[in-house]
């Protein structure tokens, strides 16, 4: 396929854009890609999230983030080594550094707790507890609103879960 910007060359680099819901493609070659700006998308195929994730954290000065060094127990990860590159060093990290990172999460997710679908190799514990704090949400909700018939079937469906 030749460049839709030139014409001339053969597209390499393929840019695909959602706007408002109405998806737009463009193929470029490697030239007009560059003249255009897109040439540093995948540099080297090394994304470098270290940049992006790090960028989270703001401009707060790296030793204003923690008074004392805390290493993780099984990396030696610091958080003022996370703040910099924008990495975590290991899955303990997040339990050491939890009050620290959780802003930064909830920042980049948008909330710290799993919506959705589950994957089919998820246990039956798992569902049971989504379905529980579901229903809990709902009784709460059932209370506030004063249907109490409702929040009475509700209590009745959860105990028998729980039980």
């Amino acid at each position: 396929m030749l460049c839709q910007n030139c014409g001339k060359n053969e597209a390499t680099t393929h840019v695909k854009r959602i706007i408002n819901g109405e998806t737009a493609e463009t193929h470029l070659c490697a030239q007009c890609a560059a003249a255009l700006g897109y040439e540093a998308v995948f540099p080297s195929f090394g994304l470098n999230l270290g940049n992006l994730f790090g960028g989270f954290f703001g401009d707060i000065p790296v030793s204003r983030l923690s008074n004392k060094v805390i290493r993780c127990e099984k990396c030696g990860c610091s958080f003022d080594d996370i703040a910099k590159s924008g990495m975590v060093g290991c899955a303990d990290c997040y339990k050491t550094f939890y009050d620290k990172l959780l802003p930064s999460v909830q920042r980049i997710h948008g909330r710290t707790e799993h919506q959705g679908k589950f994957p089919q190799g998820a246990s039956e514990e798992v569902k049971q507890a989504h379905k529980l704090a579901e229903l809990r949400e709902e009784l709460n909700k059932a209370i506030d609103e004063q249907n109490f018939e409702r929040a009475a079937q509700l209590r009745d469906e959860i105990k028998g879960m729980e039980g």
